[in-house]
């Protein structure tokens, strides 16, 4: 009787520490995982400056694909973003201290940021995208890029490279915008692309 009391009396201990802990944990993960707090670093405020005015923040559907949508694992991949997100914050902290806002090559790190976005990132969003039946190229290409041909492989990133990260002077309404082409492509030298 005596070892069920002490085993529960443990159990409840345990359960008193850990609540707290847990709460300032996902507290702090859920407030430094706005853009506004990305934005709070010399060094990333340009880049949320050209998000405010990218379609991924203002667009007639009223969707809004903040900072942790594109660079960060699904929140569900529990494991897996904390890690990335632990990571990620170190990395920048040790930038800022050791190099400071001078040391920051924003056309270094956006390429770095390309490689690193997974498909799956993009996908979370964009999930109808092979059945676009008013356009039909970017359909076939979207089809092309999810299941390649052999050696024919793509990201999301390497068409779609102008979207979010692009100094404009105004907001990029796209339903007062031109068609969209895609130019990751013709960046690259792919011969044949748009």
């Amino acid at each position: 009787m005596r070892r069920s009391i002490k085993s529960l009396l443990l159990v409840g201990l345990g359960v008193l520490l850990a609540f707290p802990v847990f709460s300032m944990t996902y507290y702090t993960m859920v407030r430094t995982s706005t853009p506004g707090f990305c934005a709070s670093c010399h060094e990333i405020e340009p880049a949320f400056n050209a998000w405010t005015t990218s379609t991924h923040r203002n667009n007639a559907q009223g969707l809004v694909a903040d900072c942790m949508d594109c660079h960060l694992p699904a929140p569900h991949d529990t494991v897996d973003f904390f890690y990335n997100k632990t990571l990620h914050g170190m990395k920048d902290v040790a930038a800022h201290v050791l190099h400071g806002p001078e040391g920051y090559d924003r056309a270094e790190n956006r390429l770095k940021a390309y490689a690193s976005i997974k498909d799956d990132q993009c996908l979370k969003c964009h999930r109808n995208i092979t059945n676009i039946p008013n356009n039909r190229g970017a359909m076939l290409a979207h089809r092309a890029a999810l299941y390649p041909a052999e050696g024919e492989s793509r990201k999301c990133t390497d068409c779609h490279r102008n979207l979010v990260h692009v100094d404009r002077a105004i907001y990029a309404y796209k339903q007062y915008a031109p068609p969209y082409r895609a130019t990751g492509l013709t960046t690259l030298g792919v011969p044949g692309a748009l």
